[in-house]
């Protein structure tokens, strides 16, 4: 699990008493809620920007590693995007359902 603040944490009959309505209007304040059933982590609360942010992040991350990728093998071999992509365990239609 990733680093969680411990305030971030809450039950699920917390957030029952609270509603799916309180839920979201933390979420939309930036508060974003670890839900736990049985002191396990099973959901996450979180308001769309940061959904986004989230997202954005990981096609960075993708965008890195291409790069890296590329860096690596820059000698006087070169490599297609498709044995990139098969040795980080992708095709290109995996990639291009990544865009929408």
């Amino acid at each position: 699990m990733p680093n969680v603040d411990t305030r971030d944490l809450i039950s699920i009959s917390e957030a029952n008493k609270l509603g799916v309505s309180g839920l979201v209007r933390e979420a939309e304040q930036g508060h974003d809620q670890i839900v736990l059933r049985n002191n396990k982590a099973v959901a996450a609360v979180i308001s769309m920007d940061r959904l986004d942010e989230l997202q954005q992040l990981e096609d960075d991350l993708m965008d890195v590693s291409l790069v890296l990728a590329r860096m690596m093998t820059a000698g006087t071999q070169r490599h297609s995007l498709d044995d990139v992509l098969n040795q980080f365990g992708y095709t290109r239609e995996q990639l291009n359902e990544t865009d929408d």
